[in-house]
This record gives structure tokens, C-alpha cells and sequence, in this order.
């Protein structure tokens, strides 16, 4: 994290709840005023905002600022982890007010990790700065969906860019399974496979510098230069 400084503060939900909050910020200068805020994966599971710290910091890297935060119940937050997600909402929320009052920023992409994926895709048609929204193995599957189901439907709506990042050894959601989602899905819709990989196998540092390059430049091809006829817009893209 040498080429980026991190601020931690705490951030009031409408609830009450005390969320633990880091802000990654490039050492140079801030290339665009996008911000990108990263949802954890399941609390219940032991998930928190240290599972993204390498991704943030990839994004600070290339220029980005990026939040992570302890979900409510998760870390050094307060409040108790719900069961489906639903409570979360309210911090996702509450976190995007928070960038745009002190960040002065009007454009957020929200990230989500595993159950953080349908819990950001639950916020999203809730803030209207967010301008686009990533996936890192939404649990699609018919278990997890048992949980998780009733999210799938504000993301499949959402109109803007979205990507949807998966590995092919995903023990929650098949390839298949994944398809026949995004098939009802509006607007722009991405999707990028890694060979071999597992549900919790992207949730490891391994795979922190692949997500990040992946992030840069899809933000690049679906959302900062999208309108640009001197910038190469074809995806996916060959990264590192």
C-alpha cells in the first residue's frame, strides 16, 4: 500500500449503527472524481472490509480513491449482521451519502463480494450517483438463493453498466446459472470468467491484483470514457 494513504473514520447509518470506515487515496494525483465503495462478503461468515483492502489499494494505485467499510456487526462496527442482507442495505446507503457530503463526489460505483453483491444491488436504484455496478461472485444459485433471492431483482433492473465477475469452480452459482440470470437483465451487462477459480479462492489476496486491473479498466471501457470515440470500448480486455 506504499503508493496510496488510508483514513479510517465512522459513519452514522439512518439506524444508528456506527460503521468503521477506510478511505484509500492515491498519493499523486486523483485522476477522476469517481469513487469506488467496496461491500464486503457475508458477515454471519466472517466477512469484513480487510477482504478488499488489496483491491482498494489497486484502485488508489491507478489513480482511484476507494471505500471499504465493516458492515454492521462486522469488525469494529456496531449493530448486528442480518441474516439476507437487508439491514446492510442501510449502510451501503449511508456510506454513499457520506462520500458524496465529504468527498465531493456525484459518481459512485458500488462493488460488491459475495453476499456484498446482492446487498450492493439492492442499493443501487436507491442512490442516484451510482453510475454503474461491479459483481465479485454474486451467489446466483438455488441454495443461496434462499437468502438472497429476493435482491436479485433491483440489480437485473438497474439500467446502467454493470459486470459480473465469477470463477468457473463457483460452488455457490454455475456458469449456466449465471447466463440464464443475466439474460432478463437491462441495459449494459458485462460478464468476465476466471478459469479454475472458486467462490472463496476470489476472495483471497491471489486474485487482488487480477480484480483490480479488471476494475480499472472496465471502469475505463463501460463508465469514464464510454462516450469517447478515441478510446478502444471493446470488452473484454486483455489484463495482467
Amino acid at each position: 500500500m506504499s503508493n496510496c494513504t488510508v483514513e479510517s473514520s465512522k459513519v452514522e447509518t439512518s439506524d444508528g449503527v456506527k460503521l468503521h470506515t477506510r478511505l484509500f487515496k492515491p498519493k499523486e494525483e486523483i485522476k477522476d472524481s469517481l469513487v469506488v465503495v467496496l461491500v464486503h462478503p457475508y458477515s454471519i461468515l466472517g466477512g469484513c472490509q480487510g477482504l478488499l483492502k488489496g483491491i482498494a489499494a489497486g484502485l488508489a494505485d491507478k489513480g482511484y480513491r476507494a471505500i471499504t467499510f465493516d458492515m454492521r456487526g462486522a469488525g469494529k462496527s456496531s449493530g448486528r449482521a442480518s441474516l439476507t442482507g437487508f439491514a446492510e442495505i442501510k449502510d451501503v446507503i449511508a456510506i454513499c451519502n457520506w462520500v458524496c457530503q465529504n468527498l465531493s463526489s456525484d459518481r459512485i460505483l458500488l462493488v460488491g463480494s459475495s453476499a456484498g453483491a446482492p446487498i450492493a444491488g439492492s442499493a443501487v436504484d436507491q442512490i442516484e450517483q451510482v453510475v454503474g455496478y461491479v459483481s465479485l461472485g454474486y451467489p446466483f444459485g438455488m441454495i443461496a438463493s434462499i437468502l438472497f433471492g429476493r435482491h436479485h431483482k433491483s440489480i437485473l433492473q438497474f439500467p446502467k453498466p454493470k459486470l459480473f465477475v465469477m470463477g468457473t469452480r463457483d460452488g455457490f452459482t454455475s456458469v449456466k446459472q449465471l447466463n440464464n440470470k443475466l439474460s432478463s437483465a437491462t441495459g449494459r451487462v458485462d460478464t468476465h470468467l476466471i478459469e479454475g477459480a472458486g467462490h472463496f479462492q476470489m476472495e483471497g489476496p491471489d486474485y487482488d491484483a487480477q480484480m483490480g486491473y479488471r476494475l480499472f479498466f472496465w471502469i475505463l471501457c463501460a463508465i469514464t470514457v464510454k462516450n469517447s470515440p478515441t478510446v478502444q470500448r471493446t470488452w473484454p480486455v486483455k489484463v495482467p
